[in-house]
């Protein structure tokens, strides 16, 4: 198994041994050419190597025991398939005797994953390990890229066979992943391009796993028509461009929600319609065609019906695309945008995101825009789960690809934490940072060992807010403010926890104080934790209340 890792190029493993996987642990020592962090609960491990993923865009490798170490990586994994991580997770298992015998540590970890994994494994001879892993490698990092989890009895990591290396090339008779779209789809979508009045794009996490955002970026600045992104496709085209109108959707733009109900042409790339994005579907995009371009065909007119779907790699048909709207006579037979773009700025002038600060309490929207000036920008971004996570997407705005973290489908608190240790060991000399809150850090603080035991300086910045805010916000506009189980009070104090795990600690009470915080936790060498206590009861807005329509949206 290791020799395979090695010829697969998996340099890097997340994991947490126990007594399936003893064998292969041992393997491991002896080995000098991979590196294994230790995390502090299996759930970190693979949220690590789900960063590890996302930033680097390799499959990320995770290594669990039998039993609960398997059901402990769920989470994990569900999060990864969710958000379509390339990611491989080797789980031990019980001697195969044993199997079905309600062994200790025994559990159906094939039948527990089958739902939260692209595919999966269990491995009965020890011959069929250098054809299942680079099989499992191809399938994670394929298509539409997901976890795989191979499942290995502890009598096939003692067997012993010849390694005669792995193939070449893997060849799955079932699993052939559609490329290139099709050119007459292609040509249909360009005819409407040149006809379109009122254009939108409309990108998603798809555009940042194929690596396609300079062909997407070329292809929007050509057409002059604006773009929205998804939470996931945030960084797929620069924040900074006057025709990126920020986020749509539940938390998004008063300009990008009013745009995609407005637009006669709306162009999906990477993107899978999601109830976040639409809200009410019956009123999503209603004067719009839609061209829908995806690598996964079960996603075409999944929610929302579309007009025109292209199937392939996001990246291949953009590059299709492109030269179709080059030709000669494309711009001259264009519909003018100018009155689109005029309509546009009036919905800009709503500055939908405007917010008060003043001389005692600290906005959070305060922190994270201060974040984002003292790092130009530049910092590789997790977050948790909550408001703290939508003021990220909102105020922190990125320019470039990979250097955003995030669990957008399934909503995992606990996952910034890891995810942030993952981007780190994948991105050694880069600053990454981790906005959180006082309730999604709590839920894997444990990992602050690891960060000291591997001495990984990640700058964790705390939303406190001693709330479990958006289920706050949610109670006080749905539920007339009955705060039931959401106050969260009772936390430790954060400072003096960063000492106990050998981290810096520091806190800000006042709004004077953030700057100077964020100025000292930057200068240190190792990991900090900024402890900004904000206001208790600020929102997020706009809001589209669930199952709204889009231009129905709350603003402060």
């Amino acid at each position: 198994m290791v020799r395979c890792l090695k010829e697969l190029n998996a340099k890097t493993v997340f994991g947490y041994p126990g007594g399936a996987v003893l064998y292969i642990y041992d393997e491991l020592y002896k080995n000098k050419e991979i590196r294994h962090f230790l995390a502090r609960h299996e759930q970190g491990a693979v949220h690590a190597a789900d960063g590890y993923a996302r930033v680097t865009g390799e499959v990320g490798v995770a290594l669990v025991t039998s039993g609960p170490g398997a059901t402990n990586a769920v989470t994990g994994l569900a999060t990864a398939y969710m958000d379509s991580i390339p990611m491989v997770c080797i789980s031990g298992q019980v001697p195969t005797a044993l199997i079905g015998n309600d062994a200790f540590q025994e559990a159906d970890t094939v039948g527990i994953t089958r739902s939260c994994t692209k595919h999966n494994y269990l491995v009965k001879r020890v011959e069929d390990l250098a054809r299942i892993l680079p099989e499992a490698f191809h399938i994670a990092s394929t298509g539409r890229p997901g976890p795989v989890l191979v499942d290995i009895p502890k009598d096939i990591t003692a067997a012993k066979t010849d390694f005669s290396g792995v193939p070449d090339k893997v060849e799955i008779r079932s699993y052939k992943p559609v490329l290139k779209g099709h050119i007459g789809q292609i040509r249909r979508a360009a005819k409407l391009l040149q006809q379109a009045k009122r254009p939108m794009f409309y990108t998603g996490g798809g555009v940042i796993l194929a690596n396609a955002s300079e062909e997407l970026t070329e292809l929007v600045r050509l057409l002059g028509a604006p773009l929205t992104s998804t939470l996931m496709g945030l960084g797929g085209f620069p924040a900074s461009d006057e025709q990126f109108l920020g986020m749509l959707g539940m938390h998004g733009t008063y300009e990008a929600n009013m745009a995609v109900s407005r637009c006669d042409l709306l162009v999906a790339v990477g993107a899978r319609f999601d109830d976040r994005v639409t809200g009410k579907i019956a009123e999503f995009a209603p004067e719009a065609e839609i061209i829908h371009i995806d690598v996964d065909p079960t996603s075409i007119s999944k929610n929302v019906r579309v007009d025109v779907p292209i199937v392939g790699d996001v990246r291949h048909i953009l590059q299709q695309l492109a030269p179709l709207l080059k030709e000669p006579g494309f711009q001259e037979k264009r519909a003018d945008l100018a009155p689109w773009w005029s309509e546009i700025s009036a919905w800009r002038k709503r500055e939908c995101l405007k917010y008060k600060q003043n001389d005692t309490v600290i906005q959070p929207q305060y922190v994270i825009q201060k974040l984002h000036e003292l790092t130009g920008g530049n910092a590789i971004v997790a977050t948790d789960v909550g408001q703290h996570q939508m003021w990220a997407a909102q105020f922190y705005r990125l320019d470039r690809p990979r250097r955003w973290l995030t669990s957008g489908g399934l909503g995992t608190m606990g996952y910034g934490l890891p995810a942030a240790i993952g981007a780190q060991v994948a991105r050694p000399g880069e600053p990454v940072l981790l906005i959180t809150g006082e309730g999604s850090l709590q839920m894997n603080i444990q990992e602050l060992a690891t960060c000291a035991q591997y001495r990984l300086p990640i700058k964790i910045a705390i939303i406190n807010n001693s709330f479990l805010g958006m289920v706050r916000q949610w109670q006080e506009f749905f539920y007339e403010s009955r705060y039931a189980e959401s106050d969260m009070s009772f936390h430790p104090d954060f400072v003096k926890l960063a000492d106990a795990y050998g981290a810096k600690g520091f806190r800000a009470d006042r709004p004077d104080q953030v700057e100077p915080v964020i100025r000292q936790a930057l200068a240190e060498e190792g990991t900090v934790i900024m402890d900004f206590r904000v206001n208790r009861e600020a929102n997020v807005y706009p809001m589209v209340p669930a199952g709204a329509a889009l231009k129905e949206m709350i603003l402060l």
